[in-house]
């Protein structure tokens, strides 16, 4: 028997309505205006590609059950071929034990990891403001 692999299709940029939400979930960890620094660089930052298991490791979460509604809705869209959007990330600092944070798209980074954890996630990665953002190769 022979498995179809299905290919995950993205966006080319997030979506217009994810930007205020993760600004929803960071108002929760941060100040206003700190929110509102990562945001900014949320929306200059490019497209960089990370995997599922990765991204999970580095924010210290669980991976949400494929039951849960949110990601088997995202599982759906991927058997369906729909483009899902890129996630956004704030970088944290393992220096100082600082995990890193989805900011938008944890289902999305679930239902990715239960398909294959190894698949490449587009993502936007902005710092925390204070914290110099390492050079890009």
């Amino acid at each position: 028997m022979t498995t179809e692999i299905i290919p995950v299709t993205w966006k080319d940029e997030p979506q217009e309505h994810d930007y205020p939400a993760a600004a929803d979930y960071l108002e929760l960890l941060a100040a206003p205006e700190v929110v509102d620094a990562v945001v900014a660089d949320l929306r200059a930052a490019p497209i960089v590609y990370k995997k599922a298991k990765d991204i999970l490791r580095a924010a210290g979460l669980a991976l949400l059950s494929a039951e849960n509604p949110h990601v088997r809705r995202d599982l759906v869209k991927i058997n369906n071929r729909k483009s899902l959007s890129p996630i956004l990330l704030v970088r944290g600092d393992f220096r100082i034990g600082v995990p890193m944070v989805i900011a938008d798209g944890y289902h999305r980074v679930c239902a990715i990891h239960w398909a294959d954890e190894n698949i490449a996630i587009p993502a936007k990665i902005a710092a925390l403001p204070g914290r110099p953002e390492p050079e890009q190769p």
